[in-house]
């Protein structure tokens, strides 16, 4: 079973949006994802999208961005992205899932002898009480599957945590989020949101023996990155 990851698919088939206006790219992006997705990926691995998954408001039109990746290869894992608004109840959004393909919420997926955990995150350089509300209730959220996952692991199993924001800021300072997730021994931390041309935060890292790894669509050349122990 291979891993692996890619963020950011703002996917809008029942409404197109063109991302190209962002830069170049973003042209013809999703084509090279898929590309990418069906020379790589077999039914057996694993792709991690680490959201920012549709652009659509609510489930109902998101449904034909979720069925469109469905369709694609391999078992789906998802989290919510700060964009995902159509991403509301639990419960209802698994009814509405292809086969293979998960959402994590609170929560943890083990699939072989890997677990893997997930929740939004938040920025952890946050300025106003409200963002720091959030991010501290993020943080709940994050030990919440951190919690489930301590709860099955066993020996020799590996640990993924999904995170759509960044668990650090550019200059990589620990804090928290980065805490929690050395106190919880995860191998790998799968990231997003970030974008653009003056990204400074590297494709790959390490904080001890955990490596954090950068998937936004448009940082990693529409690829999906594997995730290698």
């Amino acid at each position: 079973m291979k891993i692996f990851a890619i963020s950011d698919l703002h996917l809008s088939i029942n409404n197109p949006k063109p991302m190209d206006i962002f830069g170049s790219a973003w042209d013809d992006y999703v084509d090279k994802i898929i590309a990418d997705w069906e020379k790589k990926v077999s039914e057996n691995d694993v792709v991690l999208i680490a959201g920012d998954i549709s652009w659509a408001m609510n489930l109902e039109e998101a449904v034909l961005d979720l069925e469109f990746i469905g369709r694609l290869k391999g078992n789906k894992i998802m989290i919510r992205g700060n964009h995902d608004y159509w991403w509301k109840s639990i419960t209802g959004l698994r009814a509405k899932l292809p086969p293979k393909f998960y959402a994590l919420q609170n929560d943890c997926l083990r699939l072989g002898n890997t677990i893997f955990c997930g929740s939004r995150g938040w920025m952890v350089d946050s300025s106003t009480e409200e963002d720091k509300k959030i991010f501290d209730r993020e943080l709940i959220r994050i030990k919440l599957s951190l919690d489930e996952m301590k709860k099955h692991k066993k020996d020799g199993d590996r640990v993924v945590l999904m995170l759509h924001f960044p668990p650090f800021n550019s200059k990589l300072d620990n804090n928290k989020t980065t805490d929690l997730i050395a106190e919880y021994c995860v191998d790998k931390v799968v990231y997003g949101h970030l974008h653009g041309n003056k990204i400074r935060t590297p494709l790959k890292s390490f904080k001890g023996k955990t490596e954090y790894i950068l998937t936004s669509c448009d940082q990693v050349n529409n690829e999906l990155v594997e995730i290698d122990f």
